[in-house]
């Protein structure tokens, strides 16, 4: 008798699990870009024209997905990712938004590159609500989910690193005459707005001459000569890393020597401080929230361990000097989890839901201490820096991890 009652439930846990099983497979839900077997992902970057340093991150974001995709994929799927050049180039960027949404029918846009090239293809990607997912670019505007929810940022926002830079100043150097270079779009504006706010009512008195450039110019020489005939003793550098490496080159070539601040997105020492001569950057402070591959400290890092071991097997030419190429990992590692998270739900809505219910995730590529968090009315995953001076032939971290005041 009780060999029949154990067959009975048996049977009985073998026909709930069949139940539940085939519940599971009724639930499959997919939206353009998404089917059994793949995910779709679009990208834009600047391949070519003024911005072509940022191309390494597009190609380690491929490279990443060559991983994924030789582990088994996400939930059994592979991502097929494609990635078009826009040159840094708004209009080109909306051609390309248009074709991935419209022909290659993408699941959704990620990590597009660039302030201008984003806020180009904003509202066309929210109309079409489409996913425009963890965009390369610190601009405050991408934390909006009211106006724009299918949009989210991914770094620290401009605007609070600035604020933080001017926090700096005014504790340590009150009485800074300030000049300012900056790139004359959204991007610039938007860290020239946060440095202005953090400065509060003295920023009219501090800052001595605001200098902006357009990308379009071959050189910024002529800004740098004329920032250091206004006298100013604070140099706060928002460029991107072609004018960055020109900057740090031109201020040592007429030997001005401020105290100089070079906004995150050129700190790398591959792609901008190397260019511009290592003994040319001695002092300048940056800000960091990923780990610098060339520090010495991270020798023996399990993350480092495992980025190395990404590099050496899918990624060989890489320059691992250059923070792009940890940037493109890092969030990579972040879209591979949010899929991973959607399961069997591969709507652009439930990518969206799962992208805002990010709680305290430890990549490792971000600093100790610096964690993705993020809600519904919160689209800023990473919101908090430490501040770094270059000696020798590195950043040195130091102070505490920071976080502005900027919100969206």
């Amino acid at each position: 008798m009780s060999t029949i009652k154990k067959l009975a439930v048996v049977s009985t846990a073998f026909g709930l699990l069949a139940a539940s099983s085939s519940g599971v497979l009724a639930q499959k839900k997919y939206d353009p870009g998404a089917s059994d077997t793949e995910i779709k992902i679009g990208n834009i970057m600047p391949y070519s024209g003024p911005a072509s340093a940022y191309g390494v991150i597009g190609k380690t974001e491929e490279a990443y997905f060559r991983k994924i995709n030789a582990e088994g994929g996400v939930n059994g799927r592979k991502i097929n990712f494609i990635s078009y050049d826009d040159a840094y180039s708004p209009p080109k960027t909306v051609e390309q938004a248009r074709k991935l949404v419209e022909s290659d029918e993408v699941l959704l846009v990620f990590n597009p590159l660039g302030t201008p090239p984003n806020t180009a293809i904003q509202k066309y990607l929210n109309s079409k609500k489409v996913p425009q997912l963890f965009v390369a670019t610190g601009a405050t505007k991408w934390n909006d989910p009211k106006s724009f929810p299918w949009t989210m940022g991914w770094q620290p926002n401009y605007q609070s690193e600035t604020q933080i830079y001017a926090k700096y100043i005014l504790k340590e150097k009150p009485n800074a005459k300030i000049g300012i270079l900056y790139q004359n779009d959204d991007y610039g504006k938007d860290y020239l707005k946060g440095f202005k706010d953090g400065l509060g009512a003295k920023a009219a008195s501090m800052i001595v001459l605001e200098e902006s450039y357009e990308v379009s110019e071959p050189t910024i020489d002529s800004h740098i000569v004329k920032l250091k005939a206004s006298g100013a003793d604070v140099f706060i550098n928002i460029t991107t890393p072609k004018f960055a490496a020109q900057a740090i080159k031109k201020n040592a070539e007429i030997g001005w020597k401020p105290l100089h601040f070079l906004n995150n997105v050129s700190a790398s020492i591959g792609a901008v401080i190397k260019p511009a001569g290592m003994e040319n950057a001695q002092d300048i402070i940056s800000s960091q929230y990923l780990k610098d591959p060339t520090d010495a400290q991270w020798k023996n890092d399990a993350g480092l361990k495992a980025w190395n071991e990404f590099l050496d097997k899918y990624y060989p030419e890489a320059n691992r000097a250059d923070a792009n190429v940890m940037f493109g990992y890092t969030v990579a590692q972040g879209l591979v989890h949010v899929l991973k998270a959607c399961g069997d739900n591969l709507t652009r809505e439930n990518v969206m839901k799962q992208a805002a219910s990010i709680k305290d995730l430890e990549l490792g590529g971000l600093l100790p201490g610096i964690k993705v968090n993020t809600s519904a009315t919160d689209f800023a995953p990473i919101s908090s820096v430490q501040l770094i001076k270059f000696k020798g032939d590195t950043w040195e971290r130091f102070g505490e991890i920071l976080s502005g005041d900027a919100g969206g």
